[in-house]
């Protein structure tokens, strides 16, 4: 009688179970669409993999495309709380349309998970947003250590989109560390997003004469710099942080990015835990290659985290519960590498130091946290 009693609770258990709704925003068209069709990759794959809960619930996606705007981004938002009945949102894929995102959410009591938007400020006084990615703050300070203390680099000159706190964060932090370090900042140069003639600035990077050119800027500008400062003759090193880490940066930069050296949060060949391991089988059996971009298994994570909230949260299945369990991410095992998120809801992971070769991207070095 007992085992029939069981047997019953469970086939109970799967006839009622239900759907629920995680939203996603991202930018899947538009200027930054490189960014958020990357993370949508990891997220569509890790929702296919894994959409059960414990309890024989289904969890559905519900896609907004922002275009990269935010005004898009904050009806958007709106709309997936409103009228889906999302009990989490994961996006958006930049920092400013993330804060945008996150303004929402935050006064509906929804908890948002940000995949790859990495300025400091971000969370500040936030009690219902958090991050699987790394800080600019992290990934300014570990990249300027690596280039003193390992590449040997003393000088530099800095490209900052002042339209742009990704890059203004990031080249912040490179800066303060650089110096701090023993290297010196010969001249920071300004750009604004979306500009596409940069013959003023390259110019000047053959004259300054620096070691190597440092890059905390958007795809778009930074492989237009590349091909244009490469058309006179510049020869020095450029680098960058990942807002580079794409195909599209490779493909609109060409040959002029080869050397090109940047930080990220992952990287295909050296996957650190089973899961990512698992994930990278399946996206080569979908895909038919094992490239799997940094973006996108920084969008599984933030599914993944969000996913093994809810499975704690199956006898209390609310945005509240949900919250409080992301932020209790303890030693978890993402697809990227092992993620930790404390009160604040930050992560601390790993950098991985990649560079371009022959069209491709190759590991380095990983520093940890």
């Amino acid at each position: 009688m007992k085992k029939i009693g069981c047997m019953f609770c469970i086939l109970a258990s799967f006839v009622y179970a239900k759907e629920v709704n995680i939203g996603v925003v991202l930018p899947l068209t538009g200027s930054v669409a490189a960014y958020g069709q990357d993370v949508f990759k990891g997220i569509e794959l890790a929702n296919k993999l894994d959409s059960k809960l414990s309890n024989g619930d289904s969890v559905k996606i519900i896609t907004i495309d922002t275009k990269g705007d935010k005004l898009e981004t904050s009806n958007g938002v709106s709309r997936l709380i409103s009228q889906d009945n999302v009990l989490g949102v994961i996006g958006e894929a930049v920092t400013p349309n993330t804060i945008q995102a996150i303004s929402i959410t935050e006064d509906k009591k929804i908890p948002l998970i940000a995949p790859v938007a990495s300025g400091d400020k971000l969370l500040e006084k936030k009690k219902y947003a958090s991050r699987v990615c790394f800080k600019d703050s992290f990934q300014g300070d570990k990249f300027a250590l690596y280039a003193t203390k390992d590449l040997g680099l003393k000088s530099a000159v800095i490209i900052v989109d002042q339209s742009n706190v990704y890059s203004l964060g990031l080249a912040r932090a490179f800066e303060e560390s650089f110096t701090k370090n023993g290297g010196k900042i010969l001249k920071k140069l300004t750009i604004n997003s979306g500009d596409k003639d940069f013959k003023a600035i390259v110019s000047q990077l053959k004259s300054i004469n620096a070691d190597f050119v440092y890059m905390p800027i958007y795809h778009p500008e930074a492989a237009l710099i590349a091909r244009q400062a490469r058309q006179i003759g510049f020869d020095k090193l450029f680098a960058a942080g990942d807002g580079v880490n794409n195909q599209t940066f490779i493909e609109l930069g060409g040959n002029a990015v080869n050397g090109v050296i940047f930080t990220d949060s992952f990287d295909f060949n050296n996957p650190s835990t089973k899961r990512g391991a698992d994930f990278l089988a399946a996206y080569e059996k979908e895909k038919g290659n094992r490239e799997l971009p940094a973006f996108s298994a920084m969008g599984a994570d933030a599914y993944y985290v969000m996913f093994n909230a809810m499975n704690a949260c199956v006898d209390n299945l609310t945005s509240e519960c949900i919250n409080e369990k992301i932020h209790q991410t303890k030693d978890f095992e993402g697809v990227g590498g092992v993620i930790n998120i404390d009160e604040s809801g930050n992560a601390t992971r790993s950098v991985v130091i990649k560079e371009i070769k022959d069209q491709k991207q190759s590991y380095k070095a990983v520093i940890n946290p």
